[in-house]
């Protein structure tokens, strides 16, 4: 590390090995700011919290971080979710129901976060290291929302410039397009007290931006909008798609986590269909990725999405480790982008799906935030609704359009999906960054 680099805090509760779904946007934010020379440090997670409370854990994605990133990880307390009492300490394993009540106080009247511990642990270690070397600026990404009140506290004790992202949304629910807490929970004066002095705030669109800023008019003019975006080594040896043998049967993939706020039982219904009416007949669907996002959850999960039992033409791959991903990608004709998504809801699957240059059927409400940025995506097929037979006629067109894989559509698609790569959509707000730690440097 050189004195005479900018000196970046990133509080990533969420970071690799971690396979959670914002440690990308979390990964990339690190990765570029120390390829724009920054000297950053990330606060993480212990790894036995994905072990033993998420059971998501990619080695393999760890090792493709910025070596000149540097990680360590502040103890977070298990007692939300531990269950093995031979695990609880003298206090808990005596007096549980009391053990409980003083928990729940705590992050009642401290900071209403499961996550509290872990942000108290970060601020102790942030200030302990600040002593030794100064950092020039922290940045928060949230969820846990525990590390906007590190942060928080840390620029008030510093007097440090601190961001916080909303790689999520705290005080909106954005799946049900409505607030996430009642009138009278702390976490609106929390949010209010934490944007009131924030250097900046990060919003992943415009619309989530929008909420906001009518909630808290007074931090308005420093919100910014930073997109997700894909990583470029992801497909850096994949190929143009070519069209596909009329004589093998097309292959249909949906890449991302399941979880049962995607339509994905209209999905599997409108395969059938498609099937059924003689368009692509022989085609296939594999399923890529985890379910959902903590460990003992895929058996509930099959059972809710009619996925216990095989079905006819569905193939569950299982999770692909991101460095290896392109070659889901490569076994692709057409992807099928679901989600449960609002006006509020931009996921970071869908800028990987426009790189991929291939056929994308939505398969969501309408007015999703992911439709801005693919629209003047050339090979994009929208169902006239979430009807399963209107999203069986979509997937045969999108079929038809693989089928034809015309290079010079593929060249437009891929041309359109250039302009979202994570290091463009990083470019600004890094720029802002050094900008901000060079005003407060003396002349």
């Amino acid at each position: 590390m050189r004195s005479d680099r900018p000196r970046l805090l990133y509080l990533a509760f969420f970071f690799p090995p971690s396979r959670a779904s914002g440690v990308f946007r979390a990964r990339a934010t690190a990765d570029h700011f120390a390829a724009k020379g920054w000297d950053v440090t990330v606060f993480k997670a212990p790894d036995d919290y994905y072990e033993r409370v998420t059971g998501s854990i990619d080695p393999e994605f760890a090792a493709s971080v910025d070596p000149r990133v540097e990680i360590a990880a502040p103890p977070v307390s298990h007692f939300k979710w531990e269950t093995d009492v031979r695990r609880y300490g003298r206090f808990r394993g005596n007096f549980p129901v009391l053990a409980r009540r003083l928990n729940d106080f705590l992050h009642l009247k401290v900071f209403p976060d499961n996550y509290l511990s872990w942000g108290l642990s970060s601020l102790r270690e942030a200030l302990r290291r600040h002593r030794k070397r100064p950092f020039d600026m922290v940045v928060a990404t949230g969820n846990p929302f525990a590390a906007f009140g590190a942060a928080w506290a840390f620029g008030k004790l510093t007097g440090r410039p601190f961001v916080v992202d909303y790689r999520d949304s705290w005080t909106l629910s954005q799946f049900k397009n409505e607030p996430a807490f009642p009138p009278d929970h702390p976490a609106w004066k929390w949010e209010r007290r934490i944007l009131r002095t924030a250097a900046a705030s990060l919003h992943v669109n415009r619309n989530m931006l929008d909420w906001y800023a009518e909630r808290y008019p007074e931090a308005a003019d420093r919100m910014q909008v930073v997109l997700n975006g894909w990583d470029p080594e992801v497909f850096a040896e994949t190929a143009d798609p070519a069209p596909a043998d009329e004589h093998r049967p097309l292959a249909f993939s949906f890449i991302g986590t399941i979880t049962l706020v995607q339509p994905i039982r209209e999905m599997l219904e409108a395969f059938r269909l498609m099937r059924e009416s003689g368009r692509h007949a022989d085609a296939f669907l594999d399923l890529y990725g985890h379910y959902g996002f903590f460990a003992g959850g895929e058996t509930v999960l099959r059972t809710e999405l009619g996925l216990a039992d095989p079905v006819d033409g569905v193939n569950y791959r299982g999770a692909v480790p991101k460095p290896r991903i392109a070659e889901a990608y490569d076994a692709t004709d057409v992807l099928l982008f679901v989600t449960g998504g609002s006006k509020y809801v931009t996921t970071g699957k869908v800028f990987e799906y426009m790189a991929s240059g291939k056929p994308i059927v939505s398969i969501h409400e309408p007015g999703c935030a992911a439709e801005e940025v693919l629209r003047g995506y050339p090979l994009w097929f929208v169902p006239a609704s979430l009807d399963p037979a209107d999203i069986a006629a979509a997937l045969a067109d999108a079929g038809d359009a693989a089928r034809k894989a015309d290079p010079a559509v593929t060249a437009q698609a891929r041309a359109h999906a250039a302009a979202f790569t994570r290091g463009k959509a990083l470019e600004g707000f890094e720029q802002w960054a050094r900008d901000t730690v060079a005003e407060r440097k003396p002349r």
